[in-house]
């Protein structure tokens, strides 16, 4: 039987790291990225191996180098010999008035949150076509439907994803690859780690299910939409009924 296998993006912590662990627990074989944090990401990895006897690599960089993220898919591709599951989890955000963002700050958003996802399709994509089959799975959010004051680049960014994603996926069905994405409502990471214990309580009170979501909440949904095959082009929310 051939083997499984994933590439996730953003997986030292948080939603990544979630997915990753979710993906592993079903048997995949894993490429999983971090900007900088290289001994979390090192110590998740050897974990992972040692939980589910699966070979893990590890990459250290930054999703908006192309030329890096071309290096990855090589490496991923030489290590395992195909790639199942692209998962786009790596992400940025920025809360203030868009008036006070510098060009550097909204190039940077559009970098990382965006044009990633055109670097890992050309790393990844090509052979994903030449077997005719694949999964991309984009981790957008529910700002990029709606829009958030004082978080436009952001919801301008994700969408961007979520356009990406219908687009993409008309473009690859004939081939046999899904492309969906799963737009989070507040989740309890690192991201929003900003915000007070008031600010979250507030915020609470416009969710219908009055919390905030856990990243394993969203794992569950990456499974879902990977062993959903019929399923592609949707933008799913898991928002607590927030939209």
């Amino acid at each position: 039987m051939k083997n499984k296998t994933a590439f996730v993006t953003g997986a030292s912590r948080g939603i990544g790291a979630a997915i990753a662990a979710a993906l592993a627990e079903d048997g995949y074989e894993l490429g999983i990225l971090c900007e900088k944090n290289t001994d979390a990401l090192t110590a998740f990895a050897e974990e992972l191996r040692r939980t589910h006897g699966i070979r893990v690599l590890t990459f250290t960089g930054d999703v908006a180098d192309y030329e890096f993220i071309r290096d990855c898919g090589e490496k991923f591709i030489s290590e395992f010999g195909h790639i199942d599951v692209l998962v786009n989890n790596a992400g940025i955000s920025y809360i203030g008035l868009l008036t006070d963002m510098s060009r550097s700050q909204w190039q940077r958003m559009m970098d990382v949150n965006l044009s990633s996802l055109f670097y890992t399709a050309k790393a990844f994509v090509p052979e994903m076509v030449r077997l005719k089959s694949g999964n991309i799975i984009n981790i957008s959010s529910m700002w990029g439907w709606i829009g958030a004051s004082c978080e436009v680049a952001y919801s301008a960014a994700k969408g961007g994803m979520n356009a990406f994603t219908s687009a993409l996926a008309k473009e690859l069905a004939p081939s046999g690859i899904r492309v969906n994405a799963v737009a989070c409502g507040c989740i309890d990471t690192d991201m929003n780690a900003c915000f007070s214990e008031e600010e979250r309580a507030a915020m609470c009170q416009d969710i219908p299910m009055g919390r905030f979501g856990n990243p394993k909440e969203v794992a569950a949904e990456v499974m879902h939409i990977i062993n959903s095959t019929y399923m592609t082009g949707q933008v799913v929310g898991v928002d607590g009924g927030f939209i």
